[in-house]
């Protein structure tokens, strides 16, 4: 792993030959995961609640600087998480099913590292102990966000495309 650990913390590598078991939850496959660990995957970046646009003919995709309405700016998070597609009808609830097929998530996505068998980075809360490391190294969209959602009249949103969310900050590398 890259970066410098938490203070307080080390990183210790399974031992050869260790039982699935004994592994921390996030290093056990995606789809052994409970729905608690699971959610606690998340980084709290914020990243995929940026608005994104799909170039209709190359099929790529375009970030924003622009957050859905529901994103708390200063936390990174969803302000209401448990009623989020019913408020945001086209919300993505990621699953260990999907999570591999959303072209969107960003590379830092813990999920996304996960589905392809890569390890969390040394800034992600459950390798640092510090849910504020994510932010110290540059990766959430604290700070970041140039309008909220509701804000933004759609033709307007390619004015606000981005390129920071779709790379690795060199300070989270």
């Amino acid at each position: 792993m890259k970066g410098p650990p938490a203070k307080g913390s080390r990183r210790v590598a399974p031992a050869a030959g260790a039982r699935a078991d004994s592994l921390p939850f996030w290093k056990k496959p995606l789809e052994a995961l409970t729905r608690t660990e699971w959610e606690q995957l998340c980084d709290g970046c914020g990243r995929c609640c940026l608005v994104k646009l799909e170039d209709e003919e190359t099929g790529r995709i375009h970030y924003t600087d622009v957050a859905c309405r529901l994103l708390d700016a200063g936390t990174c998070r969803c302000r209401n998480y448990g009623r989020r597609r019913e408020r945001v009808p086209d919300c993505v609830k990621l699953t260990p099913e999907t999570v591999s097929t959303v072209p969107w998530l960003p590379p830092t996505c813990a999920y996304r590292l996960r589905a392809q068998g890569r390890d969390l980075a040394w800034w992600h809360p459950l390798i640092s102990g510090d849910p504020e490391t994510v932010h110290q190294a540059g990766v959430s969209v604290r700070g970041r966000i140039g309008a909220f959602e509701e804000d933004v009249a759609v033709d307007d949103l390619p004015d606000h495309i981005a390129s920071w969310p779709a790379r690795v900050p060199k300070r989270a590398r």
